[in-house]
């Protein structure tokens, strides 16, 4: 998949000498939009597990749903890039999500658990190529030796997105008070279908205005006048006179563990991060009603986006590798901290996760296409199908939740953060192959 286009004002081989801020700043818009639509899937799950009287490993369908789009359109994306360009692909991932955020108002009128999951799916479409256009965008748009400073930073606000969510979501969607599992199985069917109604229709409203949004954002990154970039390439090799073609993207080691990387992070970041509602909501933990528990998620990612704005500074005085490492290591500990723990203990120990979480994605997704030239384009592919991690991690960890408790189902992010710092020690060093 090589991510190419032809244009009239193209970056040069050695890369810009200086960032071009005012793309950036428009660029970073996108990533503030994505990372709020993803956030408000951790307000969905207890919302829809109590409507539709759902287990963790079936509510957590809507994290596969939702992360498989990445899985399924990131290689259509790429070639969408090769056909329009950066700039229209990213418009036209902003119309889709739209276009899925409008979905929800059949659902909820239905309603229908299946038909939220085919709406989630179409908002992943669009998501997915903003992801595929942007980070590798964002990664040329100044000069190659800074490109995980400036995707952190365009992360952090991503994550400020993944802030204001919960709050937005916990004040729209979880407007009601929902009845107990028992209540729920009491009812008749007439009634049921009532109360239904009634719960899901708290999702139309802010999806209409979320579709609203998405539409106006479309419009006036087509009417920007974005610089046009020709190819998506590491141009870190400039500064390299030994480097040689890389050959194969298959025998390129540091790119094939970093999907494995990519893969592992947003299936631990999403799974915690979809549990600490009901998480908090256990009686040997918070103790509190899912309303009150979803507001505290936004400490979640607001500690990402602190730590992403850190990172950004952070990164050009040290070696990206050894933070990743450092951050997983200490993310596996907090973790486990909570799991052998109780009260509110257990639940800040957890919401610091998402501090060292921060610079993990950007980090990762640079050093997963160091190096690699003119198949940085097929790289970057090949990192954002990865995200896939976020349908596979929830689920297995909802099995678990299901078979042994929601407080020792953590172990799984655990597991998935040690290999995330043998990545940043080990794994992420480049081995150029010659054919």
């Amino acid at each position: 998949m090589a991510i190419t286009t032809h244009v009239s004002k193209s970056v040069q081989a050695a890369g810009p000498a200086a960032t071009d801020k005012g793309a950036m700043a428009m660029v970073t818009t996108l990533f503030f939009m994505w990372g709020f639509v993803t956030c408000l899937n951790d307000i969905l799950i207890p919302h829809l597990k109590a409507i539709f009287d759902l287990n963790y490993a079936e509510v957590m369908l809507v994290q596969f749903a939702f992360f498989s789009g990445y899985f399924i359109f990131a290689m259509p994306a790429g070639k969408f890039i090769e056909w329009i360009g950066y700039k229209r692909t990213m418009v036209m991932g902003l119309l889709t999500m739209a276009a899925g955020a409008l979905m929800f108002l059949p659902a909820a009128s239905l309603p229908a658990f299946a038909v939220f999951l085919a709406a989630l799916i179409v908002v992943a479409a669009g998501m997915t190529a903003l992801q595929v256009s942007a980070n590798p965008y964002v990664s040329v748009l100044g000069p190659p030796q800074t490109a995980s400073s400036r995707l952190n930073l365009t992360q952090a606000f991503n994550s400020l997105g993944t802030t204001v969510a919960p709050y937005f979501g916990s004040l729209l969607i979880l407007s009601t008070i929902p009845k107990s599992d028992a209540e729920v199985r009491a009812m008749s069917e007439p009634a049921l279908h009532a109360y239904r109604l009634h719960e899901a229709a708290t999702v139309k409203f802010p999806y209409v205005l979320i579709a609203a949004t998405l539409v106006a954002l479309a419009l006036v990154i087509s009417f920007y006048k974005l610089p046009v970039i020709s190819t998506v390439e590491d141009t870190t090799h400039g500064q390299d006179p030994h480097f040689r073609h890389p050959g194969s993207i298959w025998k390129q080691r540091h790119l094939v563990l970093g999907v494995i990387g990519i893969f592992l992070y947003v299936g631990a970041e999403v799974a915690i991060g979809s549990f600490l509602v009901n998480y908090f909501a256990e009686p040997n933990i918070g103790n509190m009603p899912v309303k009150v528990a979803a507001t505290y998620v936004s400490f979640y990612w607001g500690g990402a986006m602190v730590g992403r704005f850190i990172g950004a500074a952070v990164l050009q005085k040290l070696r990206p590798g050894s933070v990743l490492g450092t951050v997983a290591v200490v993310a596996g500990i907090l973790v486990l901290i909570s799991m052998l723990s109780y009260g509110f203990t257990a639940m800040w120990v957890i919401l610091l996760v998402g501090l060292f979480n921060s610079v993990m994605f950007p980090t990762i997704f640079t050093l997963g296409i160091a190096g690699l030239g003119p198949l940085t384009g097929r790289g970057s592919g090949l990192l954002v199908m990865g995200i896939v991690g976020g349908a596979i991690i929830p689920v297995v960890q909802g099995v678990i939740a299901d078979s042994i408790g929601i407080h020792h189902a953590f172990i799984l992010p655990v597991l998935c953060y040690l290999y995330i710092a043998y990545y940043g020690f080990r794994g992420s060093r480049p081995h150029t192959a010659t054919a």
